[in-house]
Order: structure tokens, then sequence, then C-alpha cells
């Protein structure tokens, strides 16, 4: 969290320095991030064990407390702004949904260009 928003010649600089995305100043203690966090932290860590990851809540948002929250891998993977969704859900969960392979619907889209209503149809 603190290196990616750091500016020290990081990949994907844009997607956090250069936009502005920062920790709020009461994180750059740990101790502080540690009291805010560690409860929820535990709660989701039980639920998921290893899959937990932090998330901001509000990709246009820094992190702090109120933005921040505990999630599994793939709900980190879908809420990233560079996901497209269509008929409010990304590919991966459609794939989930219907059953099949994220690539099968992502060839259809991306390589034949076919309609999104056509991708989806079984």
């Amino acid at each position: 969290m603190r290196y990616r928003c750091s500016g020290k010649n990081i990949p994907n600089n844009k997607r956090y320095f250069d936009r502005g995305i920062t920790v709020c100043e009461r994180w750059e203690s740990f101790n502080y991030f540690y009291i805010d966090m560690w409860d929820t932290y535990l709660i989701h860590y039980k639920m998921f064990d290893s899959d937990t990851e932090l998330d901001r809540i509000n990709n246009n948002k820094g992190y702090c407390k109120v933005n921040c929250r505990w999630v599994t891998r793939e709900e980190n993977t879908n809420n990233r702004s560079s996901r497209k969704v269509f008929k409010g859900k990304t590919l991966t969960q459609w794939a989930k949904t219907l059953g099949v392979n994220r690539s099968t619907l992502a060839q259809r889209y991306y390589v034949y260009g076919w309609s999104i209503d056509k991708v989806l149809t079984f």
C-alpha cells in the first residue's frame, strides 16, 4: 500500500501515485493501521483463511479506515478500475454464473468481436 503510493519508480505508477492515491497521514505509523484494521482483518481471515487482501472501496480515493476493507482475491480483482463490466458483471463473474471458462467469454468478445449478448448465450 505505502510502496504503491510512494511514486518511487514502481510499475503501474499511473494507477496510484500519478492519480493522487495516497495513504492517510494516520497510517504513516503502522500502529494506527493495526488499530484501525486488525479486528476486521481477523474476522475476514477466519472466514476466508489466507485469501484476504486489503482493498479500497472507492478506487478514486486513497487508503484510510473509511475507504478500506478486507476482501478475497477474486473480489479485489473484480474491483479494479481497469476491469470492464458487462450488464453489471465482469467476465470472470459471468463465467462463474454460467459455469464456463472466462477465457471462452473473453475470446468470443475480444477475438471474435461478438456482441455481449451473443457472448453470454449458450
